[in-house]
Parts: structure tokens; sequence; C-alpha cells
């Protein structure tokens, strides 16, 4: 190779190398009523067009390295991705006990819960990356609680993908209320969420006329798609456990899903 030859290469391997995506990741603030909130946001600014938005609501240990993690992932699909605080002051849980307080008190208080939820929603959808009329959510566990919850209640959502999340509820949704499509992915083993539980949330779905889907993943249990599961699962005596085909079938199935709510397809 001459050497004209080679520079040209260099340079052509250089304009490659340097339009690879490049993850924006930063904590941000933000606030309803007296509560700060500390969330986390993602996005790729290679790309110069707006796109969908993505909020993240974590497990009931709190807004951590893995809902953060999450919000990364979905930036690297073009996604501009919100993981958010619940809990307020960025409170993490280290032990169940911790957890279930931090999660009853805003699972247990639906006004506050949705206070917080649009509050996320709002900054999300003012960032410069993002399509204000293309917001989704995404969430985990305790999490997964939450959008389902934000559904029912009628929040302007294109849709909500919950992943082992609870499915019961207080207040059931009721016919022309929900507006978001809605994608449940639970494991078919997980103790948390019994038999009984499934049928009356289809029913609920099918009584309100909900666009959703449900699908159990067979051996799965609960927090299936979080690595660490094991480590917190045997260290708790709790039934939490890493399950990866799962993980990634699950995964593959909301990318489904965000590209048919997002009209990708």
């Amino acid at each position: 190779m001459n050497a004209a030859r080679f520079i040209l290469v260099l340079l052509l391997s250089s304009v490659s190398f340097f339009s690879h995506a490049k993850i924006v990741a930063e904590p941000v603030e933000y606030a309803a009523g007296p509560a700060t909130l500390k969330g986390f946001l993602a996005y790729d600014d290679s790309i110069k067009t707006k796109r969908p938005g993505i909020l993240v609501v974590h497990e009931w240990w709190g807004n951590n390295e893995y809902a953060h993690q999450r919000a990364r992932m979905l930036a690297e699909l073009g996604y501009t991705a919100l993981a958010v605080d619940m809990y307020g002051e960025g409170k993490l849980a280290e032990h169940p006990d911790d957890a279930g307080k931090f999660a009853n008190a805003v699972g247990g208080n639906p006004e506050l819960a949705k206070a917080r939820f649009l509050a996320a929603k709002e900054l999300l959808s003012k960032h410069d990356s993002v399509d204000n009329g293309n917001i989704a959510a995404i969430g985990y566990c305790f999490g997964g609680g939450v959008v389902l919850g934000m559904a029912r209640m009628g929040v302007d959502l294109k849709g909500v993908a919950s992943f082992h999340g609870s499915l019961g509820t207080a207040t059931p949704a009721k016919p022309g209320d929900v507006k978001a499509r809605v994608l449940v992915m639970n494991g078919a083993d997980d103790p948390f969420v019994k038999p009984e539980q499934i049928d009356a949330f289809k029913k609920e779905m099918d009584d309100a006329k909900v666009d959703y889907k449900f699908i159990n993943y067979p051996g799965a249990k609960h927090s299936f798609t979080n690595p660490g599961a094991d480590e917190v699962g045997k260290k708790f005596d709790m039934p939490l456990v890493y399950n990866k085909s799962a993980d990634e079938a699950s995964w593959a199935e909301m990318q489904m899903f965000f590209n048919k709510i997002f009209g990708k397809n």
C-alpha cells in the first residue's frame, strides 16, 4: 500500500470511529411539590433529530445503577431515557425492610406517585432531543406496578412495559381511561405473582378494552432481568433469580413493542 492510500485509509477509519454513537449519561434534578427528585438521563448526542422519550421506573431498591444501565441501553437504541426517582432525594434501600417501606410510602399513595411520575415526564418531554408527542415508560418490579398504575390513571403515554412487575390494584382500569398500549412480561414461576392475580389482571384489561399483551416466560422467577438478582436473593433468602434467556427475550419484545407504538414498522 502506498503512502497516499495508507493516509486515506487512516482518515476514513477515523471518520468511522468518531461517527459512532456518543452516549451522554448524566444525573439530573427536578421537583415534585417539596420533594427534590434525582434522576438519570441518557441519550445519543450524535443523533440530531428528535426521538421518542422513555421513562424508566426502578425496582423497589430505588433509582440505582441497574435502572441507570437500562437507561443507557435505551439510549444505545436511539431513545432518550430518564431513570426516574420515585422515592425522592435519590434514596436507595440496602435491606428489604427499607425497600418495602419506601415502596409502600409511594405505592400506597397514588396521587403522590402520579405527581412524581408526571414531574419526570415533564422534564423528559422538555429535553431538546425528545419528540414530546412520543413518550413511553418501562418499569421493573415495583416500577412495573408504577407504570401500570400510570396507564390505569390515564396518563398520556404511547405505551407502558412492565418487567416482573406487580399486577394488583385498588383502582382498576375503566373503559376509555387507558390511553397507553400495555405490555406485561412476567416470570411464569414468580412466587410473588399468583395465577389468580394474572387472571384478574387479564379480565380487568379485557373489561376496560385495553390494547395489551401479556407474556409468561417459563421457568423465570422474580427479577429475571437483573444480573445481580441471584446475589441479592441469596443474601436475603428471597426468590430472586436472573434468567438470561427471559431477560434477552423480554428486551427484544420491548423493542418490537416500541417499534409498533412509535410507528417504526
